[in-house]
């Protein structure tokens, strides 16, 4: 960590553990942006596990910021919805005009027989064909990256990668792959942040988005059943007859899942190695711990900080009342690091007796639909990268995402070094 990093989590330290806890919001995007936000859910952790945020630019919600307490709210459905037309899955409300529901913002029946729609594209089998494609595509990026010279690895791997695979479970035209990438960037934007100014724009570029798919839609409809996203949803007997803001909603479901979550962690274990150069030792010593290493990366960097859920009707937890409609934030990147319930949770260790145990990928019916392909793909770019490079090397600070949503990153600037 540079120098100024380090002043600027110190000041935070002294922030979060000074301010009256009724002031605390963590869900600050400027602090994640800036990557000081852990000493305040540090805080909440010990002092307030349920705690209520009465003014933000979000509105009022409630933060729970306990392992064992995220699960018993991501699992208890009957109380707690995920309806997109009660707000949906973030913090952020979807707006009264512009709904998109999505699976994963439903609740039973319907999110049930819409997530079985599309999970053969994630199937055991399914995997088992994809493998060999993408290991070929990692290989062919890997042997293009420049040896001695500084390079974006969010660009030119992260991004990159993601972005074909996303073009593969969609057989979407691949010259055009890049649109999927903005697609996703846009849907999770905040207005100002540099990636869309307005809500309108953001609705307009949507709207594109709607528009690309439908034509692939009419396509898919009207050939045999394929094993691809679009063909799926368009013969699916519970999803082809949906209305076109459903069908935006999932497709922004699906672009945003394929890729936010796997391209951030593909960027945040790289620089997690950097910062604790004594698990790169130890990976570099004993190539087997990359499964184990892959699971632990995706708790440490948790790529999705958050989900949302609305109570409909009065709760009680952790001698607190949750009020029926409010608003209620699992904060997944804070029971990641809750250290009742993980040994040791602040520290990068790639060899844990129990990796698998965390919650990147959520709980109960929501769980995400396609993580055993985010882990196969982090899995393969390691394999191939230790065959390669002695080492990747981070020579600067990365630049993360404004979003308390999506954490993270824009650019890593990196150097693989010339072999001697």
């Amino acid at each position: 960590m540079a120098d100024g990093a380090f002043d600027k989590l110190a000041a935070a330290r002294a922030e979060a553990w000074s301010t009256p806890l009724e002031q605390i919001n963590p869900a600050d995007p400027a602090r994640f942006r800036d990557n000081t936000f852990w000493p305040f859910f540090e805080r909440l952790r010990q002092e307030d596990p349920i705690h209520y945020t009465a003014e933000s630019e979000w509105g009022p919600y409630w933060s729970v910021t306990r392992f064992d307490d995220i699960v018993a709210i991501d699992t208890n459905h009957e109380v707690f919805s995920s309806d997109a037309h009660l707000g949906g899955i973030t913090i952020r409300d979807m707006d009264d005009d512009f709904i998109l529901p999505m699976f994963i913002a439903m609740d039973r029946p319907k999110h049930d027989v819409q997530r079985k729609t599309v999970s053969p594209s994630v199937s055991p089998a399914r995997l088992m064909e994809l493998e060999p494609i993408i290991r070929e595509r990692v290989c062919r990026l890997l042997d293009e990256l420049p040896i001695g010279e500084e390079f974006n690895w969010v660009d030119r791997i992260s991004i990159e990668l993601t972005t074909q695979m996303l073009a593969t479970l969609f057989d979407f035209p691949f010259e055009d792959r890049r649109k999927l990438t903005r697609w996703s960037d846009v849907a999770t934007a905040i207005e100002g942040s540099g990636i869309i100014e307005s809500e309108d724009q953001r609705r307009a570029e949507l709207l594109e988005c709607l528009e690309y798919f439908t034509g692939l839609w009419n396509e898919r409809i009207n050939a045999p059943p394929g094993n691809d996203l679009i063909s799926m949803l368009a013969h699916g007997e519970h999803t082809r007859n949906m209305e076109p803001m459903e069908y935006l909603g999932n497709l922004i479901l699906l672009i945003v899942g394929g890729n936010d979550t796997t391209r951030n962690s593909l960027t945040g274990g790289l620089l997690a190695l950097n910062e604790n150069p004594d698990q790169y030792d130890k990976l570099r010593a004993d190539p087997s711990l990359i499964p184990s290493m892959v699971s632990e990366i995706i708790r440490w960097q948790t790529p999705l900080a958050h989900m949302r859920r609305t109570a409909l009707r009065d709760f009680e937890m952790g001698g607190k009342t949750i009020k029926k409609g409010d608003k209620v934030i699992m904060w997944y990147v804070s029971g990641n690091r809750d250290a009742s319930v993980i040994e040791n949770a602040d520290a990068f260790i790639i060899d844990r007796e129990r990796p698998r145990h965390h919650m990147s990928f959520g709980f109960g019916i929501h769980r995400c639909v396609g993580n055993r392909l985010a882990e196969m793909q982090l899995r393969i770019v390691w394999e191939e990268v230790l065959k390669r490079f002695p080492r990747i090397d981070v020579v600067g600070e990365p630049t993360r995402v404004y979003s308390a949503f999506v954490k993270g990153y824009e650019t890593l600037p990196v150097v693989i070094p010339a072999k001697i």
